[in-house]
């Protein structure tokens, strides 16, 4: 079995083309193999045609994962509760739980025990992201407009008891939200009101 020579391969992420040139194998071969890689547990499959080996998975950092997830959906950006916590605006701790914002559909993708939630978001709404190291990131006040949108629609349940609204600036938050609706602005002004923002 050839698989430990993808385990060591220098790349994390391996598309068909690098595990035919690592194996030295044709394409459609390494299709196969890839697949069967897969199935046995050996790689894992991130989207079409993308694997990572399993142990490889398991030892990714935290940045890392976010650096994946934005390649695992294309744009993307790291928001919500995951943002939050990363800078300790939230008190929740999510373990392999890693969500983005998007302009497709609503999904998630499970990669073994790490699960990749990605939400869609009106196309106005699409800003307020960073390229922080190799990632893609919202702004902290971005992810609390995310939040404040999405659970406001009913697309989204944020524990903002967890949420250090000090850490914030209330005027930034409120230019993302005023690219929403209604609802979102009244729910904001709700929760200035509850948690003294």
């Amino acid at each position: 079995m050839k698989y430990y020579k993808l385990a060591e391969a220098e790349k994390t992420l391996l598309g068909i083309d690098d595990i035919a040139n690592t194996l030295v194998i044709s394409r459609e071969s390494a299709k196969v193999t890839a697949s069967r890689y897969a199935a046995a547990g050996f790689l894992v499959r991130l989207k079409r045609d993308l694997y990572i080996p399993a142990e490889k998975l398991m030892r990714l950092k935290e940045e890392e994962l976010f650096h994946i997830a934005n390649i695992v959906q294309v744009p993307s950006y790291i928001s919500l509760t995951t943002a939050l916590s990363y800078y300790n605006v939230s008190a929740q701790q999510q373990q392999n739980f890693i969500e983005s914002i998007q302009l497709k559909r609503t999904k998630t993708v499970k990669a073994k025990n790490i699960e990749f939630a990605y939400t869609k978001i009106k196309k106005e709404m699409y800003t307020g992201f960073d390229l922080l190291n190799d990632f893609f990131i919202a702004l902290p006040e971005k992810a609390i407009a995310d939040a404040v949108y999405l659970t406001a629609i009913g697309k989204y349940n944020c524990d903002f008891d967890a949420v250090d609204f000090k850490k914030i600036k209330k005027s930034r938050v409120e230019q993302f939200i005023n690219l929403t609706n209604r609802r979102t602005k009244t729910f904001w002004g709700q929760l200035c009101k509850t948690y003294r923002v």
